[in-house]
């Protein structure tokens, strides 16, 4: 595969998003990842550029959230507030979550506007991938959906007519699904472990959009137990679907919680399935959208198979084997 120049959102601005070291989301999660990273940028720097994390601003939030919820998560991650939680239990309110959030919209955005601009064609941001979040609440460790807001701002503001989502995280991405389930532009590809065993509950292979986005959409939902053997074939099924459609980026979410040993999920995927799944993006990218890819981290709670996961696609979106 020809190699390739990434740019990779990196930083301690970045990495502080988390809920503290008892929550499944904490900054140990991506340790391994972060050593790894080190050691494969000192091998290859020439390939890999930094981009320093940005805030968003609240009106890019706006663009995908209601006034109300942002407001609403504003004043419950201010000091004295007495909100301990910003949904049913997941995700915790504390001092600076407002702008720890901001922080991983604004870095994805800031890689969209990158590739966007032309700078780069791939883009990695191991905080990001919140496909948990709706327009109106906090869901599943995930505060605001950095992919409904960068999808938005890409519609708006970047000209671009129609975006494939590809989902490979353990769980469905149901603020991406639903927020856009009517939604022609958005054609969705999503594999996860099934619904009926895991949060939240959804994804469902009749669920394939409404209206006229029906038909644009592709959940497949995978038994607990299910390994690279049938990732690969479901992943291949995906690649085909996509190919019916034209659009002008790809957003990868790809979440390392389908690894062997996850302590949330019951899949038993190898690092093998996200080399494939990058690479066969990155192959579908050339045809289909001059190269355009943005990945995002998304789950994935156990340390090694985060780092294992996401070394896998950052060296197959630059190309390095």
């Amino acid at each position: 595969m020809t190699r390739e120049r990434i740019q990779v959102g990196f930083g301690e601005r970045l990495f502080s998003y988390g809920f503290g070291a008892y929550h499944p989301f904490n900054r140990v999660r991506i340790s391994v990842f972060e050593a790894k990273f080190n050691e494969l940028l000192s091998r290859h720097g020439d390939l890999i550029e930094l981009v320093e994390p940005e805030e968003c601003r609240e009106e890019e939030l706006t663009l995908f959230h209601t006034p109300e919820y942002v407001k609403f998560v504003k004043a419950a991650c201010s000091p004295g507030s007495n909100v301990r939680y910003l949904d049913y239990g997941d995700t915790p309110a504390y001092p600076n979550c407002f702008r720890n959030a901001c922080t991983v919209v604004g870095t994805t955005l800031k890689l969209l506007k990158s590739i966007a601009q032309g700078r780069v064609r791939r883009a990695f941001s191991p905080i990001g991938g919140l496909h948990h979040a709706m327009r109106n609440s906090a869901g599943g460790f995930c505060i605001f959906n950095d992919v409904g807001v960068a999808m938005e701002y890409a519609f708006r503001f970047l000209g671009y007519r129609s975006i494939a989502y590809v989902d490979i995280d353990a769980h469905h991405g149901d603020g991406v699904y639903y927020e856009f389930e009517e939604d022609p532009r958005v054609i969705f590809f999503d594999v996860h472990q099934d619904g009926r065993t895991l949060y939240p509950g959804t994804g469902f292979d009749y669920e394939r959009g409404k209206g006229e986005a029906f038909g644009r959409k592709m959940n497949v939902p995978l038994p607990p137990g299910a390994g690279d053997r049938e990732f690969l074939r479901s992943f291949e099924r995906g690649i085909e679907f996509l190919k019916g459609f034209e659009f002008d980026l790809i957003v990868l979410q790809c979440g390392a919680d389908g690894l062997a040993g996850d302590p949330l999920t019951d899949l038993r995927y190898s690092k093998e399935a996200h080399r494939f799944a990058a690479r066969s993006l990155a192959e579908l990218s050339e045809e289909k959208c001059r190269g355009r890819i943005l990945a995002l981290g998304g789950g994935g709670y156990d340390p090694q198979n985060v780092g294992d996961a996401w070394i896998e696609v950052v060296s197959a979106l630059a190309g390095i084997e």
